[in-house]
């Protein structure tokens, strides 16, 4: 893969702070050996997890959004890596396979592209590139039935691993189309028109291409909803919603309710689990999230749907502030562990 960067043994450790008398679990979590092979040995693997990163921000320039790189796989690794490896989760079921790097391709429409027009059309043609690598590899980690976990970049990429689950999923013969359901906890439905892809219709291409069986979003925020999107999941059977105010201003459900709402319209097949860090805590829109909610959506829909893949994305560097930063890798880092902990209850012992 063109732009992928796999993860050896060392580069892990470089972001692990081992010490003595601890055990963290960026010393247990495995690395793949990417040789011609690494197809094989990723099947070959005994990691139920896969985890990996999209740290870019093409699909949200694209989407003509004012924001910088999406490193939040980066902040992700600092903390993840180095939370302690226990009876509660010890790690060694994941496998931290690497990062794409589209770096090129940013410098590329920077460095060409003169008007706004030329580089909104130039991003959107990019992240179809993105589509496609992204895809194929979600595709291959779930044809052997490991659930991909997905940090960074924007929530586009729920189009490419919508895809990628469903295919691989039929390739395993674990649905009888390739189709799945996705939940999002977000403010956006991400379901604006088919005007080229961006960051606002991943859901939408995965709709309309077939991929996306049903759709359910929790936390829809009533003020940023577009007239033409609204209309349009209104009328489509297979998407459904509750909207910020109906659980938090008018109470119609409670937020456990609203998730436990969305995991019953969704439990009929494999499901995507998408997270949108821009609706918690410190979004500053007034519709967002605490953390422990968000903590309590991972954690009730990792045990109650079967897991397609668990996307945490569009977590831009808006902020100078380094704490703000690692606070949010902090979030992703519990986000992640407590999915895992979750899921893995579940499973049968071997």
């Amino acid at each position: 893969m063109k732009h992928f960067k796999f993860y050896t043994k060392h580069d892990i450790l470089l972001a692990t702070r081992v010490r003595k008398f601890e055990t963290k679990i960026g010393e247990i979590v495995q690395p793949l050996l990417a040789d011609a092979d690494w197809v094989d040995n990723l099947g070959r693997s005994n990691a139920k997890y896969i985890l990996l990163g999209v740290p870019e921000d093409l699909g949200m320039k694209a989407n003509q959004a004012t924001t910088d790189e999406c490193l939040s796989w980066f902040h992700f690794l600092a903390c993840f890596l180095n939370i302690q490896s226990n009876d509660f989760l010890t790690g060694e079921d994941i496998l931290l396979l690497g990062h794409f790097d589209f770096t090129d391709l940013k410098e590329l429409i920077e460095a060409n592209a003169t008007s706004t027009e030329e580089k909104t059309e130039a991003y959107r043609h990019a992240v179809t590139q993105v589509d496609e690598e992204v895809e194929k590899l979600i595709k291959v980690i779930t044809q052997f039935k490991k659930i991909p976990i997905i940090i960074g970049g924007g929530q586009n990429n729920a189009y490419p691993a919508i895809k990628g689950a469903a295919k691989g999923l039929l390739k395993a013969g674990a649905v009888p189309l390739a189709q799945i359901n996705c939940i999002n906890l977000g403010s956006n439905a991400h379901y604006q028109a088919m005007e080229g892809r961006h960051s606002g219709n991943s859901f939408r291409y995965a709709d309309e291409d077939g991929y996306l069986n049903k759709y359910c979003i929790v936390g829809l925020d009533e003020n940023h909803l577009q007239q033409n999107v609204w209309k349009d999941i209104t009328e489509n059977p297979f998407v459904d919603f509750i909207t910020y105010e109906d659980i938090f201003l008018h109470e119609k459900k409670n937020f456990i309710q609203a998730v436990a709402y969305a995991a019953e319209f969704t439990e009929d097949t494999y499901t995507g689990i998408d997270v949108d860090i821009t609706c918690i805590e410190d979004a500053g829109n007034g519709s967002n999230f605490t953390g422990l909610q968000a903590r309590q959506f991972i954690t009730f829909v990792a045990t109650d749907v079967d897991v397609a893949y668990l996307q945490i994305c569009e977590s831009p560097n808006t902020h100078a502030d380094h704490k703000i930063h690692l606070n949010k890798g902090k979030l992703i880092s519990h986000l992640v562990a407590d999915f895992i902990k979750a899921h893995s209850a579940l499973m049968p012992l071997d």
